[in-house]
């Protein structure tokens, strides 16, 4: 068996036959030397955040995915900020001892989960992670700009059409009937995070599709004089389809959370219909539920 060589090793953690060079950070090639491989390496991101990876060489976890782990790991705990870049892959790698691909296959398993996102011209940067959302009636754009997590939209499709049955079913108008009918992409902080689709009645068609890509609905809305007043909406999930997670940056497959939602003003008029279909893996409801009182029927 071939010693193990300075740190040198693939996403496996295999040997190399002795004689290969390795650099560390800040360091001159060196040959390779028999012995023990070093287990950790610790290394700093640009101040004020520092990151500490420890791997294991000896374990079975392959390494792309102990390395994965820990910056995940050091993201979700906070020691990482979101908008902190992290070091390229050939930085990393040469720091770490670790083949470039071992790092490009953690990288891409960070930017598949959402803790990361690899912008052209920047390098891979942490993202806010999850969004968080009451089930009370809230803009979307609005939760995400009071969060500090830089919304934007992408107009996909906008558009005066005849109403289906269920759409006009939802806003109380005849089947037929014209309504705006748009489709937008939802963006936190440069990543997808959502497709949402709403059908107007003919009263507002003349919402425009620049107003619609630099503002949220509601506030286009409430700008326009409509005072929301109350939804009834229903969450759920389901299997993305083929265009759908291409939209958003999933893969075909995958469990997507869904809401369908009629919002009504305070004349108890329906003004918006929408079925919206979010990443699961960056999104999420929340609510607060209220012990029943004795007898009631709920379980």
């Amino acid at each position: 068996m071939w010693p193990r060589c300075c740190g040198v090793g693939d996403s496996t953690g295999a040997d190399r036959p002795c004689g290969a060079v390795a650099r560390w950070a800040g360091g001159a090639p060196r040959a390779c030397q028999t012995g023990p491989v070093p287990r950790s390496r610790s290394i700093q991101l640009p101040d004020p955040v520092g990151l500490h990876l420890e791997l294991d060489r000896s374990s079975p976890v392959p390494l792309y995915f102990q390395l994965a782990q820990q910056v995940e790991a050091a993201i979700a705990g906070g020691s990482v900020v979101a908008g902190a870049r992290l070091p390229n892959e050939v930085a990393l790698a040469d720091q770490l001892g670790l083949a470039r691909e071992t790092v490009r296959q953690a990288y891409g398993q960070l930017t598949d989960r959402g803790m990361v996102a690899r912008k052209r011209g920047v390098g891979t940067v942490v993202m806010s992670g999850y969004v968080g959302r009451s089930l009370g009636l809230s803009s979307l754009y609005d939760d995400l700009r009071r969060a500090n997590q830089e919304p934007s939209t992408t107009v996909l499709n906008h558009r005066v059409t005849s109403a289906p049955a269920d759409v006009a079913a939802a806003l109380q108008v005849p089947a037929g009937s014209r309504v705006l009918a748009i489709e937008r992409v939802r963006f936190a902080a440069g990543a997808p995070l959502g497709l949402l689709r709403n059908w107007l009645p003919e009263t507002h068609t003349d919402l425009s599709e620049t107003e619609l890509t630099e503002h949220g609905l509601y506030e286009l809305l409430r700008a326009r004089g409509v005072r929301l007043r109350v939804a009834n909406q229903r969450v759920g999930a389901a299997a993305v389809g083929a265009r759908d997670a291409r939209l958003i940056g999933e893969r075909r497959g995958a469990t997507v959370l869904t809401t369908e939602r009629t919002v009504y003003d305070d004349n108890g008029r329906p003004v918006e219909f929408g079925r919206d279909v979010y990443r699961a893996d960056r999104y999420y409801f929340e609510m607060t539920a209220a012990v029943s009182a004795p007898g009631s029927r709920s379980a």
